[in-house]
C-alpha cells in the first residue's frame, strides 16, 4: 500500500518565489508567467499519459489553464502544510483529469515531480482519480461525477459556520453538469448565501463519445446557473486575464458560477475538439509531434 506523499521543500520555495514575481508583475507579464507554467503542465500531461498508457488527455489539456491560474495566482496555500486550517480549498470534481492536477500539485511543491513517472503503476499514490489519503493537496476523492460540488458546498458552509475567511473553488466538467446532484448542490449554495464558493465549469462542449448538446443539452447554461441563484461570469477559459478576473470574490453576495469556455485537447492541434481523445493514448510519433507543438 502506498503512503501519503511528502512535500518537496525546494519546489515549494520555487512556487513561493513565483508567486512573489507574479504579484509584482503587470497584466501582460502575469499572463506570460502563467502561460509558461501551463505549457510545462501540458508537456507533463502528454508524457505521463504516454508512459502509463492510460489517462484522459483531452480533458487534462482543456482544464490546464484553469488549474494553472488558480495555483499560480489565486489560491492561498502552504504546500509544506497541506492541512493548514486557513488554506483555500480547491476540489477537482472532474477527477478523471487527475494528471493535470498532479502536475500542478508537483509544480507547487506538494510532492516531488519524479512521482509523475509512477502514474497508474502498481502501488503508486497517483491513481487514475485523486485520493486524499495518498496525495497531499487533494481535498477529497473524486471520480464518480457529481460528487465534488456537493462536497465543496459543504466546505463553504463549514467556513461560514466557523467564521473562517478561506474560499472554496470547485472545477467541474460540463458533461458532469448533467448530474442532478450538482443542481441540488447549487440550489443549497444559493439558499445559504455561500458567496465564498466559486463553481468553475470547464465548458469544452465534449464528453465521452459525443458533444454535450447531443447527449443532454445544457444551453442556455448561463440562464440556468443564474436561475439557480449564482452570480454568473462567462470567460475564455484559456485567457489568463479573464480567468483571474473571474476568480475574484463575489460582488453580489451570491455564489460565483464561472463558465470557462475551453477547447478539449487545447495546445495539441490533432487532439483539439475531438471526442475520440477523451481517453485515447497518443502513440510515440504523436507524442513527439505534441511535444514539438508545446515546446
Amino acid at each position: 500500500m502506498s503512503k501519503m506523499l511528502g512535500s518537496d521543500p525546494g519546489q515549494s520555495q520555487s512556487w513561493r518565489q513565483f508567486r512573489k514575481e507574479f504579484e509584482a508583475a503587470d497584466g501582460t507579464e502575469k499572463s506570460s508567467l502563467l502561460a509558461e507554467r501551463a505549457r510545462a503542465t501540458r508537456r507533463d500531461v502528454v508524457e505521463t499519459i504516454s508512459a502509463a498508457g492510460q489517462g484522459h488527455i483531452g480533458g487534462d489539456l482543456s482544464v490546464t489553464d484553469i488549474l494553472t491560474t488558480l495555483y499560480g495566482g489565486v489560491l492561498h496555500l502552504d504546500p509544506q502544510n497541506p492541512e493548514w486550517a486557513e488554506r483555500d480549498r480547491m476540489v477537482l470534481s472532474k477527477g478523471h483529469c487527475a494528471v493535470a492536477l498532479y502536475s500542478t500539485l508537483a509544480e507547487t511543491g506538494y510532492f516531488e515531480r519524479s512521482e509523475l513517472s509512477t502514474f497508474m503503476a502498481p502501488d503508486s499514490a497517483l491513481n487514475g482519480h485523486p485520493n486524499r489519503n495518498k496525495v497531499p493537496g487533494v481535498e477529497t476523492n473524486t471520480g464518480p461525477l457529481g460528487h465534488g460540488l456537493p462536497f465543496a458546498v459543504g466546505a463553504a458552509a463549514a467556513a461560514k459556520l466557523a467564521g473562517k475567511s478561506y474560499r472554496v473553488y470547485v472545477v467541474l466538467g460540463d458533461g458532469e453538469m448533467q448530474e442532478g446532484s450538482n443542481w441540488e448542490a447549487l440550489m443549497s449554495a444559493a439558499h445559504q448565501g455561500l458567496d465564498n464558493l466559486t463553481v468553475i465549469v470547464d465548458r469544452n462542449r465534449l464528453q465521452q463519445g459525443a458533444r454535450t448538446e447531443e447527449t443532454n443539452a445544457l444551453d442556455p447554461f448561463d440562464d440556468k446557473l443564474a436561475a439557480f441563484g449564482l452570480e454568473v461570469r462567462i470567460v475564455d477559459g484559456h485567457d489568463y486575464t479573464q480567468l483571474l478576473r473571474a476568480f475574484e470574490p463575489s460582488r453580489t453576495g451570491k455564489p460565483v458560477g464561472v463558465i470557462a469556455n475551453t477547447t478539449k485537447g487545447k495546445g495539441v492541434s490533432f487532439i483539439e475538439d475531438r471526442a475520440e481523445w477523451h481517453h485515447k493514448v497518443p502513440n510515440p510519433q504523436q507524442v513527439a509531434d505534441a511535444l514539438e507543438e508545446l515546446a
